[in-house]
């Protein structure tokens, strides 16, 4: 499967007005930006802000005209279940199943320490995760439903997933170049932190770009393939494709700085 971005995630959303479909890639990218920077209380706090514009395209689409822009329902419980009747001859995704997973997610944004002081439980990496992980499960049904070319759930999930790539402050991004801010790291830490950095493999000469090494066999050799015998990355040789491993990414979370050197 050839790689998807954000513009197949426009494309595969075409049918919905871009006034819906742009508010909706907005607050799901604040999701997952602040999910990734730890930052859980707004990652929760935006998960009603994606319910809101989620419910507005359901209701749009229901109804048969879209809203100019994304709206609160007075009583998003009691609006979410009215689609259940008001849509009967739509799929049950658009009727049912996608409408009790907004309920439950406003729920979280609601009634779990978000929204306002004196919530009975403190946000956290658990509620935030969920968050996250709802939200890339709505969006994917929703490009299911809209695509114009019926897509499985499998590719749905790869576009979704497109959209999720990793914010690390440690990493500067400058057009197609990325540049590890910390320039004591050695090679073969900045290119753990670098693939970390990006959805999905990266090419071996991209990689010995960004970190500036000053051989490209002795990089290939003893950075990128030490790194691939240690089960940190896979390289493929064939491609020139590096990609990082399950324990390339433990690696980086528990030993490598994310954030910005002071």
């Amino acid at each position: 499967m050839n790689p998807v971005s954000a513009l197949d995630f426009s494309a595969a959303l075409f049918a919905i007005p871009e006034t819906l479909r742009q508010p909706l890639l907005d607050t799901f990218s604040t999701i997952v930006r602040n999910y990734r920077e730890s930052r859980w209380e707004p990652s929760e706090l935006n998960g009603g802000k994606f319910c809101e514009v989620v419910y507005s395209i359901l209701r749009g689409h229901i109804d048969g005209r879209f809203p100019a822009s994304p709206s609160k329902p007075r009583n998003m419980v009691a609006a979410c279940m009215a689609l259940e009747n008001d849509g009967a001859s739509l799929p049950r995704a658009v009727r049912i199943q996608i409408p009790r997973m907004i309920i439950a997610l406003y729920e979280i944004r609601n009634n779990r320490g978000v929204g306002h002081v004196g919530g009975d439980v403190d946000p956290n990496n658990m509620d935030a995760r969920v968050v996250l992980e709802m939200a890339k499960w709505i969006l994917a049904d929703l490009v299911r439903i809209f695509h114009p070319n019926n897509v499985s759930t499998e590719h749905a999930s790869a576009i979704v997933d497109s959209l999720v790539e990793r914010t690390v402050p440690a990493v500067w991004k400058v057009g197609d170049i990325r540049r590890v801010l910390d320039p004591s790291l050695k090679a073969r830490e900045q290119v753990l932190l670098l693939l970390y950095s990006v959805n999905g493999p990266a090419k071996v000469s991209d990689l010995f770009s960004w970190v500036e090494h000053s051989n490209f066999s002795v990089f290939k050799k003893k950075v990128v393939g030490q790194l691939h015998k240690e089960r940190l990355v896979n390289f493929n040789v064939d491609t020139g494709l590096v990609a990082l491993s399950p324990t390339g990414t433990h690696e980086v979370e528990s030993k490598l700085p994310l954030t910005v050197p002071a």
